[in-house]
């Protein structure tokens, strides 16, 4: 047998109640369970905790030493419980992202926003980094949920997030512009400018072009989504990029025209590590994410 909370429990009501049945009715239990978890406590310590008197209990005095520690000991574990409680509830705690950093300019800054309103002891840090290491840093446990447009990987478990169209990038002076939904093959002569090959985005350009028989031949090729959209502003040319571009790079001279025949969609998925639990505030910030996404697809094109 060994001491439990129980035994400090009954030990500590009884030495402040100076009487076994008032202890009982304090801890709104039967007065023989009082005196059977004291009687316990004795034997697993080797001392008497209570001098008995016709009137009232009296602690020993080895019992008036090991009373601080009681007290200590059962204040830590309760302070520990309500720690827990806290995270549980989504109080208390860390939430850790990584995302590219188009998507985590255009969605993140409002979830985060509303998110510290919904869990204010819940700390979050994000981590804006090329989607190439994206799931990189959610499989080496530096981040616990990531974002963005995934090949299929072993040891990520894959929640979908949403899914967008790829869309023309122009300056709203340009003949396109005047298009609902032009066609990929509207783009065929057009100076392309692009993402560098390898990056998922300049995939999915190339799957477009060859669906419309062309072939992709950037007049320029870069590494930062920024530069592609200050070349574009420029009057240099056109890309092709996720509708959600033009919010937190346009100067409001380009405009954003969703590609058809053929339309190449984007699964947009948040991932974490496979066989592990996430922290409940993560359950709390996924569902603000699929509303920030949500609402970050109706927004109507510039």
């Amino acid at each position: 047998m060994s001491i439990n909370l129980r035994q400090l429990r009954a030990f500590i009501a009884v030495a402040e109640a100076g009487n076994f049945t008032r202890a009982a009715g304090a801890l709104h239990t039967a007065q023989p369970m009082v005196s059977s978890l004291v009687r316990e406590l004795e034997e697993e310590l080797g001392f008497r905790l209570f001098d008995r008197t016709t009137r009232r209990v009296e602690l020993t005095e080895a019992a008036a030493e090991f009373l601080e520690d009681a007290r200590r000991l059962t204040g830590e574990l309760d302070r520990a419980v309500l720690r827990a409680r806290g995270i549980g509830a989504r109080r208390r705690g860390h939430l850790s992202i990584g995302a590219p950093p188009l998507l985590a300019a255009a969605l993140l800054p409002g979830v985060i926003r509303d998110f510290a309103r919904a869990a204010p002891g819940v700390t979050v840090t994000l981590l804006d980094r090329p989607i190439a290491t994206i799931s990189a840093l959610v499989r080496d446990g530096e981040v616990q949920l990531g974002m963005g447009t995934f090949r299929r990987e072993e040891g990520l478990a894959r929640v979908p997030l949403v899914a967008d169209q790829l869309s023309l990038l122009c300056r709203a002076d340009h003949p396109l512009a005047l298009r609902a939904e032009p066609g990929w093959a509207d783009l065929a002569g057009l100076p392309l400018i692009a993402l560098r090959p390898g990056n998922g985005i300049r995939d999915q350009v190339e799957r477009g072009y060859e669906a419309a028989g062309l072939r992709a031949e950037p007049a320029f090729e870069l590494d930062q989504i920024g530069t592609v959209v200050a070349m574009v502003e420029a009057g240099l040319g056109i890309t092709v990029l996720p509708p959600y571009a033009l919010g937190p790079l346009s100067t409001g001279s380009l405009v954003v025209r969703p590609l058809g025949r053929p339309s190449i969609m984007r699964e947009i998925e948040i991932v974490h590590r496979e066989g592990r639990s996430l922290p409940p505030a993560a359950a709390g910030f996924v569902r603000l994410l699929r509303a920030g996404a949500a609402r970050l697809q109706s927004r109507p094109a510039g």
